[in-house]
């Protein structure tokens, strides 16, 4: 049994750790709604970007000169995985869901005898997948200095992509992150960008007619690497907005756990001390009885 001095040492550390939780959970309450606000935002103008580039392939007569970004190489012999993910932890199972969403597509591919090549985005992703994909991991990034999520950073990513791409060092890009729903509920995602896929927010492409100019072709060599950037954009902006959400929720857990174990350890400390209080009688009692 602890003795009253470690039990009111112990009450006194978990009290400590709970304000330090309750303020976590107050900072990410302050950085969601704006993650949020960012993540809304970004979503109707990356799915009307696909939507656009997707019309334009329509109207590509010559399908077999059409930009490799959007036709891919023809193959499906090698797939690169984006993994985005946190730099910081203490955000529930955040990162853990994307991970798992990852390992079961590069399970599929390895299981088809196809190659696979990772990029991690976040630190914690490289942490997770390093002890048994660490072979496949061609590069990690990480934007810890980054104070909020910006454009550049998700070209910087995207610069990375193209450039594989362009030494022909694999055939299809799928990128892994969290789509935000609500502070409780973060979504694993994994979305195709090259060759570009149509996804299901898109919608029907019928409803949508456009007129070009110039030519197809050329708007594409232009549109399809901002395209590329957008997208990882996006998953940044709601990677960012399901991380404040889990996180707000896993310290609010943490910060209730605590509240109930200083509880309990109070009552152990008052039952200790009362033990101690009627042990001490009894022996003073005892004593003055022998007498």
């Amino acid at each position: 049994m602890a003795s009253l001095d470690d039990l009111k040492k112990r009450i006194v550390s978990v009290k400590s750790t709970q304000k330090i939780t309750k303020a976590m959970k107050m900072v990410a309450a302050a950085k969601l709604r704006k993650a949020q606000e960012n993540a809304e935002k970004g979503r109707p103008y990356s799915e009307k970007m696909n939507n656009i580039i997707l019309n334009l392939s329509n109207g590509i007569s010559d399908k077999e000169n059409a930009p490799k970004l959007l036709s891919g190489t023809g193959e499906d012999k090698t797939h690169l995985c984006i993994v985005l993910t946190s730099d910081r932890g203490l955000c529930g199972g955040f990162n853990t869901n994307i991970i798992k969403k990852a390992k079961a597509y590069f399970k599929k591919i390895s299981n088809e005898g196809k190659t696979l090549k990772i990029i991690t985005v976040g630190s914690k992703g490289y942490d997770q997948l390093k002890r048994i994909y660490k072979d496949n991991i061609i590069e990690k990034i990480s934007f810890k200095d980054s104070k909020t999520i910006n454009y550049l950073d998700a070209e910087k990513v995207g610069k990375v992509i193209i450039d594989i791409f362009g030494k022909k060092e694999f055939d299809v890009c799928t990128i892994f992150y969290n789509r935000f729903k609500n502070v409780i509920t973060q979504i694993p995602q994994e979305q195709q960008i090259i060759p570009l896929k149509a996804s299901k927010a898109v919608g029907d492409l019928s409803e949508d007619n456009y007129e070009f100019e110039p030519e197809e072709d050329e708007i594409l060599n232009n549109l399809l690497p901002k395209n590329i950037s957008t997208q990882i954009f996006k998953a940044m902006l709601e990677n960012s907005a399901s991380e404040q959400g889990s996180r707000m929720s896993a310290m609010d857990n943490a910060t209730r756990n605590a509240g109930e174990m200083v509880d309990k350890l109070t009552i152990e400390y008052n039952r200790s001390r009362q033990a101690a209080i009627t042990k001490e009688l009894i022996e003073i009692i005892s004593g003055a009885e022998s007498l």
